[in-house]
């Protein structure tokens, strides 16, 4: 007499160890090709940093009264209108990068994180700044507007007379 095999009453009859190690293959691969199509359209797509224009319009001339330093924190810039004309610079400082502050009390351009002072020409008083600040390329525009470029440094004492 032969005897039959018991089958386990845990055990689905249906699912095998060879099906269950097929399916989590294929799950396995599923996962990988999702991942590398993910890498792959990173890799594709343009990695491009959207940057406003280095170039600022800065309205009339005649918004700034002679002897005045005006700053412009959204655009990083002083416009100063000094005896000898117009000019631009950066307020930018040259230790770290900090955005300077002026101080019209004391006539100085002030760095409020590590003490860098520059006066109104950019150079500097005191402080760890190792340069001084930027002059950068301005002119009048077809409107009549002041136009500073920022990416655009020029020596100093370049003076734009209206």
């Amino acid at each position: 007499m032969t005897e039959e095999p018991v089958e386990d009453p845990k055990v689905d009859p249906g699912c095998k160890r060879r099906d269950a190690f097929v399916k989590l293959g294929l799950v396995s691969l599923g996962v990988a090709g999702a991942g590398a199509a993910v890498f792959g359209y990173e890799f594709l797509a343009p990695n491009v940093l959207y940057e406003p224009s280095p170039i600022t319009s800065l309205g009339k001339p005649d918004r700034y009264p002679q002897g005045s330093v005006t700053a412009d924190p959204k655009a990083g810039i002083y416009i100063v209108h000094g005896p000898e004309g117009f000019y631009a610079l950066t307020a930018v400082c040259t230790h770290l990068g900090c955005l300077t502050a002026w101080a019209p009390a004391q006539n100085q351009i002030a760095c409020p994180c590590h003490g860098s002072k520059f006066n109104v020409e950019g150079v500097k008083v005191e402080g760890p700044a190792p340069k001084p600040l930027a002059w950068l390329r301005m002119w009048i525009g077809d409107e009549g507007d002041l136009m500073v470029d920022r990416a655009s440094i020029v020596p100093a004492r370049q003076y734009l007379r209206t």
